[in-house]
């Protein structure tokens, strides 16, 4: 195929995004005033106990099989570099940039964490549908593939979020309500970001949660009522204490601690009990085949799971409105994000999957490896914005990285998909 019938099939699913995006912009505008703060945030909590869990269950399910498993040993390696080379980019960008001290972390969240969950659920079944994509002619076979490799990113990017991303911005917001308890001033900080930033924490509950189906933490609450409503974070936003404060063995049990909370999310423990369902043959044939005894439980779980793509789509949307609003970071800061994301890392994607592939570790999947290109391409997690508005830090500056980011996305994530294609074909 040449390259220009390939980029049409890689643009159709980010048409869709937008389209549906362009929606969810509208109804939480001004306009609309349908997906208010709350409104988001609640559909948010639906999608992930409810929607979520289902899709992964129903996909890894039906398609998972032991084989399957072995073969897919890279893709956590594949995340763990991903995270890894964004994450020593984003420490080079800050140590070259210098921003404000609270802000590193932030940074190299954003340069290391990808959406791992919702773009990927929604792109590579897209590509799949389309004629002409270099993935197989029978598209069941390859939207059910496409779902399976999805899932399995979803869970395992969410580990990695909530265990390394988390600790870099819990660490930003206590060293920021340290500094505003003692009066500091970042020497690189300027007038008009602290006045920015002032404002914002006056205003106490922030911009919406920028939450996907990936988050185990949906939902914050207002600064002013997490001591009174929600002691077990106030220890979080102590501005009297510091990660180094803390022992060896407490920082230890915290991250023993926050690794348990995100296996027992709901996405997380659908995707291991649909891993299991599909090892096991008695199992899955109780449930998976045109003669289960139990066909209508995985029937219903499949309806429920088709809910997840448009609302997760139609929250993304009304997210990004909250970004056209100025911020205290420098255009030099954003735009060496966008760099990172978009350009750096997706360079190093195909060396690292075409090096991978040449020495045996990958199996001759094409849909495999175009899967593990695009998880360098992807662009920043929406949970940042959650962890953002739980720790009290940095929620403006959030919004306006996402919309930039998510626009530039709209172009770079195309013209990467088709080159990955182009490779594969």
């Amino acid at each position: 195929m040449g390259f220009f019938s390939l980029f049409l099939v890689a643009s159709m699913p980010i048409i869709q995004v937008l389209l549906i995006g362009v929606v969810g912009a509208y109804l939480a505008s001004g306009f609309s005033n349908v997906l208010t703060t709350s409104a988001r945030r609640d559909m948010n909590k639906v999608v992930f106990t409810v929607f979520t869990p289902s899709l992964m269950f129903s996909s890894l399910a039906k398609t998972v099989t032991l084989e399957d498993v072995i073969s897919w040993w890279f893709m956590p390696v594949n995340i763990a570099i991903t995270f890894m080379i964004g994450g020593i980019l984003g420490w080079i960008a800050c140590n070259i940039l210098k921003p404000p001290q609270h802000f590193r972390g932030l940074i190299m969240a954003f340069c290391s964490a990808g959406n791992l969950g919702n773009l990927l659920l929604i792109i590579v079944p897209a590509v799949c549908d389309e004629d002409g994509n270099p993935f197989g002619k029978d598209r069941s076979i390859c939207r059910s593939r496409g779902f399976s490799y999805s899932s399995l990113s979803m869970a395992l990017g969410g580990l990695f979020i909530w265990t390394y991303t988390y600790s870099l911005m819990q660490k930003s917001g206590k060293l920021y309500h340290k500094m505003q308890s003692k009066s500091i001033q970042c020497p690189a900080d300027s007038d008009e970001e602290h006045s920015a930033q002032d404002a914002q924490h006056s205003k106490g509950d922030g911009p919406a949660a920028y939450s996907d189906e990936e988050a185990p933490l949906p939902t914050s609450v207002k600064p002013d009522e997490q001591t009174d409503e929600n002691p077990m974070e106030a220890p979080l936003l102590s501005c009297e204490s510091e990660v180094g404060d803390k022992g060896f063995w407490t920082n230890l049990k915290d991250t023993v601690h926050q690794f348990v909370e995100e296996l027992m999310a709901p996405p997380t423990i659908s995707a291991l009990t649909g891993f299991v369902v599909g090892l096991v043959p008695w199992l899955k044939s109780l449930i998976i085949g045109d003669g289960a005894p139990f066909k209508v439980l995985q029937d219903s779980l499949q309806l429920m799971g088709d809910g997840t793509i448009p609302c997760i789509t139609l929250i993304l949307g009304g997210n990004l409105t909250q970004g056209l609003r100025k911020s205290g970071l420098k255009r030099t800061v954003i735009i060496t994000i966008v760099c990172i994301r978009f350009v750096i890392l997706p360079l190093i994607g195909i060396a690292v999957v075409h090096a991978a592939y040449g020495v045996g570790f990958l199996s001759h999947d094409p849909l495999y490896r175009y899967v593990l290109m695009v998880q360098f391409a992807l662009p920043p997690a929406m949970n940042i914005g959650t962890m953002a508005q739980l720790f009290d830090v940095g929620q403006e500056e959030c919004s306006v990285i996402f919309l930039w980011t998510y626009l530039v996305a709209a172009i770079a994530l195309t013209t990467w998909s088709t080159i990955f294609m182009s490779i594969l074909s």
